[in-house]
């Protein structure tokens, strides 16, 4: 490897780090590991985080990674998104106003940017006392990739 680019990800990683202690979490290789594999799968759901953790940390238990996925949404680090009739699905990407689209066939799930751009960028007719913070839209319909098949059909 080049030393750029092995560098690039030795900077990487210390970043990834530094995010997880920053969020005044302990730095530990479940949470390291569950990290990178929502940087490989966004929108992974719990069971395949952890096949992707029990690959590089055997000892690693489904329960382990349910209890960082808690803590790294608690500290704000990762979003966790629950479309209807799916597990919840985790990602890395928060702090921003986006949503989802889900594919009623194959569940895929994309990201899908917010019209508005900042929080929230739907406003309620009638909030019923709340003081709304943001709101989460999911939009539902066939992926391209379904699109595909279907027509081939």
């Amino acid at each position: 490897m080049a030393t750029g680019v092995h560098e690039t990800a030795d900077a990487g990683e210390q970043a990834l780090a530094d995010s997880i202690r920053s969020a005044g979490l302990k730095l530990t290789a479940p949470r390291l590991a569950v990290m990178h594999a929502l940087a490989d799968a966004p929108h992974a759901d719990a069971e395949h985080l952890f096949a992707a953790v029990h690959a590089d940390l055997p000892g690693t238990s489904l329960q382990a990674v349910y209890g960082v996925l808690t803590a790294l949404t608690g500290a704000g680090l990762v979003r966790r998104i629950e479309p209807a009739g799916s597990p919840a699905r985790f990602e890395r990407r928060v702090g921003d106003n986006h949503h989802h689209a889900v594919c009623s066939r194959c569940s895929a799930v994309h990201d899908i940017e917010c019209v508005v751009g900042e929080a929230p960028c739907l406003t309620p007719a009638d909030t019923g006392g709340f003081a709304v913070q943001s709101a989460e839209v999911t939009f539902w319909g066939l992926c391209a990739n379904c699109q595909r098949e279907l027509a081939q059909s």
